[in-house]
């Protein structure tokens, strides 16, 4: 045997669980030998040594917003490969019913306008899963990518921004979208139901598109409608959604937030453990910080949304509709979750505003004046590009979520420039350091297994996120007394401490916390 990489002497954490044990492994062709204790060394190209680190696979992020940011350019190139450098292999993008696909051609313009807001930069939408990934190919990185197909998107694609229900006709454009995407290779359906204009879609509009992801064995993904003092409601429906079309269920960055959720976990975990008793798939994910991070435009009521960015801002120039808006954060608005009204504008900070710099740091209330009129004057300067961090959770209940069984790693990167949240940069190397290291909330073998097997697993991808005989050579190697994360809110893209290896593909995509030149990522499919 004459292997492409010889990794020896290591502590091999192989992603299902089992105890750690001294093993050998060897990469011939991008595929993965597990070498016997006994047995005589390969000769290879290149031998590292990893007596003292830990060899796992590489870890499987399965909640980001990656789905643009290497069409962009050299100039989102420290963005792009932030998590690989925290040793994620495989990135799942297309999140919160948001993502780069499918749409009608006559749709495709007006998409594009919108989804700078949540991508950043001149962001290309796609017709189809194939136009995508066919983008992808031509643009080389350094780790894999997998999509969900956004609710959202398919909604805005077939018609449009308008808070209205779809007509028959359109729910029926919108399943034969979603089906094309998942059998050319999308990994799932994902909801967003606190974003415009995937808020707009009722219950039995998403039952019926999950149904068609049921049929393709794929999972429903949902960023809940509420994950604040109406969690444990919004709970509720995606479970009825899971029941009614047979899809399995998957919960984004289960948390309880705002001060009026705080603690509810112990309930929200309860009743999914619950749910796992009596045979329904359920499992969740999970970022290990007390601090949220999505659009300004977020912030304000679904109403303020409809018809999309161009709208928004329009009435953001009128200072009734303005007046309007501080009424609904005010008193409510029925089936919304009130962000603000949950916390306050003095735990919403700025994190990229590209063409105001000088305020990113701060939160809007520090901003001066009313609020509303701050974050109105902000969003039009920008054109509705603003992404801020909402310091909204608290650390039990965090805690509680990272170590349920049924839960995985996904850090919710956002590649946006200015100051993303660290989590892009920071989030399996914060949970191996803090949280299995530090606090021994979960065993290293648990922990890597929510960051690897177990996602694998979820989303249907084959010989990943285990190392064993012929398993793609996607792979980690590790300090366990020194990993941690170094990004911080002040510079977020600081790389960790004590990752020594990853290996995408069979090559090695980062040595020592330098990104090496090869590009061997590619998109993945279930």
């Amino acid at each position: 045997m004459n292997a492409d990489l010889l990794i020896t002497g290591g502590l091999l954490a192989d992603g299902t669980g089992a105890p750690a044990r001294r093993a050998d492994v060897a990469v011939t062709a991008g595929r993965i030998t597990v070498l016997p204790p006994a047995g005589p060394s390969p000769s290879a190209r290149e031998v590292v040594g990893a007596a003292g680190l830990v060899v796992a696979p590489g870890f499987i992020d399965v909640h980001t917003h990656s789905d643009a940011v290497t069409l962009l350019g050299e100039e989102a190139w420290d963005l792009a490969v932030a998590p690989v450098r925290m040793g994620v292999t495989t990135e799942i993008c297309g999140n919160c019913g948001s993502g780069l696909f499918p749409g009608l051609p006559e749709r495709l313009a007006e998409m594009r306008a919108s989804s700078r807001v949540t991508f950043g930069g001149r962001v290309p939408i796609f017709r189809d899963f194939e136009g995508f990934a066919e983008a992808h190919r031509a643009a080389p990185r350094s780790n894999h990518l997998s999509s969900l197909v956004g609710h959202g998107t398919l909604r805005a694609g077939v018609l449009g921004y308008e808070d209205r229900p779809a007509s028959p006709r359109e729910l029926d454009v919108m399943r034969g979208l979603l089906d094309d995407a998942l059998a050319a290779g999308a990994t799932g359906l994902s909801t967003g139901l606190i974003y415009t204009p995937g808020t707009y879609g009722g219950t039995d509009e998403v039952v019926a598109l999950a149904a068609v992801a049921a049929r393709h064995g794929r999972p429903y993904v949902t960023h809940l409608r509420d994950e604040m003092a109406r969690v444990e409601e919004a709970l509720e429906e995606a479970v009825q959604i899971a029941r009614r079309s047979g899809a399995a269920l998957h919960v984004s960055h289960h948390k309880t937030a705002g001060r009026h959720a705080w603690g509810r976990t112990v309930r929200t975990l309860a009743r999914i453990a619950e749910l796992r008793e009596q045979g329904l798939d359920v499992t969740c994910d999970v970022y290990p910080y007390t601090e949220a991070s999505t659009s300004l435009s977020a912030m304000l009521p679904p109403w303020a949304n409809d018809g999309g960015t161009r709208a928004l801002l329009t009435r953001l120039t009128d200072a009734g509709q303005r007046d309007l808006m501080r009424r609904s954060i005010a008193d409510g608005v029925p089936g919304w979750e009130n962000t603000v009204g949950n916390g306050g504008w003095d735990r919403i900070s700025v994190a990229c505003a590209p063409r105001n710099p000088g305020v990113e740091g701060r939160t809007i209330a520090d901003l001066g004046g009313d609020p509303v009129d701050a974050a109105a004057e902000l969003l039009l300067s920008e054109d509705g590009e603003v992404t801020i961090i909402s310091h909204s959770m608290r650390e039990d209940d965090v805690r509680r979520v990272l170590a349920s069984p049924f839960s995985m790693i996904g850090s919710d990167g956002v590649p946006k420039p200015g100051h993303p949240h660290p989590r892009l940069a920071g989030t399996f190397p914060r949970v191996l350091g803090r949280y299995v290291r530090e606090q021994g909330l979960v065993t290293l073998e648990e922990a890597v297994h929510k960051m690897t097997g177990m996602a694998a697993a979820r989303f249907g991808l084959r010989d990943r996120g285990v190392v064993r005989d012929g398993a793609h050579a996607d792979l980690v190697v590790f300090d366990p007394a020194t990993i941690a994360d170094g990004a911080t809110y002040t510079d977020p893209l600081l790389p960790p401490s004590g990752l020594h290896l990853v290996v995408t593909a069979g090559q090695v995509a980062v040595r020592d916390n330098t990104v090496t030149p090869a590009r061997p990522g590619r998109i993945v499919t279930p």
